[in-house]
């Protein structure tokens, strides 16, 4: 006799979004120390007690698809790479019914190693953080000179057909903040698809300040210098970032070549936001900005059953605020910077 399936309750919030999107933690490490995120010396990273284990993380991921309607899936971190086990894990959510698009973000150190495995595994696709072409200024950025393993993995990314291949990329003011054209046309020539990100108050050092930060406007000019682009007839949705057609361009998929411009700051989209977060120690964030956690780890290492864990996984989403608040002169950044959050 099969066995009954659970009820699925949608994941709505007070303000009658329904969270689809979740973002998964796999670890707060890093091989990288980039400045806008961390310090030299790094974090204290998490003790390994605390943090979930793989059986402990895939259960919560099939509560969430089985009972909550979860649609997708984005593994974050920290640097995800570095979780052990990774090709496991991606290969037991590729296997609860209904499957979940399986992404991942990550630096791409080490991509070019694991991208065989994660596709084979069952990851649909992949977004590498790339803030610059300049091997000087790659490792003034991320105090390490890796920036031909992350060229690397994004070749062995698209080559495997973790496709479209994404970049994602944030400008700094004085920095970095020139490349714009020079990066959409690498990612052009590459057939990979380009986000700009507007730096958002995560970083762990609390330095973050709206002056240095390079807007959403800015960026769209600066691009326009070198190419026309024209607005995105496709529907946004739930989408973080408002995209643009380059003229004249196709992508690796064949199709018109798009850009993308996450303007979180400057132009937010919380009315329509669709996600949900899940951290490597099992706690449950409503929104990336939020202060507050539910703990999802130590009720199910209590012994909580799976209908109990998505009963308190709706109360934690209930409670998520309008938006982020980052223009209210009451905004407080949050206490964990975005490598302990995941993004």
């Amino acid at each position: 006799m099969t066995a009954p399936q659970p009820t699925v309750e949608a994941l709505t919030d007070g303000y009658g979004r329904v969270a689809t999107d979740l973002r998964v933690s796999l670890t707060d490490r890093c091989n990288l120390r980039c400045t806008y995120c961390m310090p030299a010396e790094g974090l204290p990273w998490l003790p390994k007690p605390e943090v979930l284990t793989d059986d402990e993380l895939i259960r919560l991921v099939r509560v969430a698809v089985q009972r909550l309607g979860i649609t997708k899936v984005r593994f974050t971190g920290g640097e995800p790479l570095l979780r052990p086990n990774l090709p496991a894990i991606v290969a037991a959510v590729a296997e609860i019914a209904p499957r979940p698009a399986l992404s991942l973000t990550t630096n791409g150190i080490g991509l070019d190693r694991l991208a065989g495995p994660l596709r084979a595994a069952g990851l649909d696709r992949v977004n590498v953080s790339l803030d610059t072409l300049d091997p000087a200024r790659f490792a003034e950025l991320t105090r390490r000179k890796r920036l031909p393993d992350v060229l690397a993995g994004l070749a062995a990314a698209a080559e495997v057909g973790l496709t479209p291949v994404k970049i994602n990329t944030v400008l700094m003011r004085g920095i970095n903040s020139d490349e714009a054209p020079a990066l959409l046309r690498f990612a052009l020539d590459h057939g990979y698809e380009l986000r700009f990100i507007e730096q958002m108050p995560l970083d762990a050092q609390h330095a973050w300040d709206r002056k240095s930060m390079v807007t959403a406007d800015e960026i769209l000019a600066a691009l326009q210098t070198e190419f026309t682009l024209c607005p995105d007839p496709a529907h946004r949705g739930g989408a973080p970032a408002e995209t643009w057609l380059v003229d004249g361009f196709t992508g690796g998929t064949g199709r018109p070549a798009r850009v993308g411009i996450i303007g979180s700051v400057t132009r937010p989209f919380c009315g329509d936001c669709n996600r949900t977060r899940l951290t490597a120690d099992g706690q449950i964030r409503a929104c990336l900005f939020a202060r507050e956690e539910a703990n999802l780890r130590d009720a199910l290492r209590a012994g909580a059953d799976d209908a109990e864990l998505a009963r308190r996984w709706q109360i934690a989403m209930r409670g998520k605020k309008a938006g982020h608040g980052i223009d209210d002169p009451s905004f407080l950044q949050p206490a964990r910077p975005m490598s302990a959050i995941g993004g």
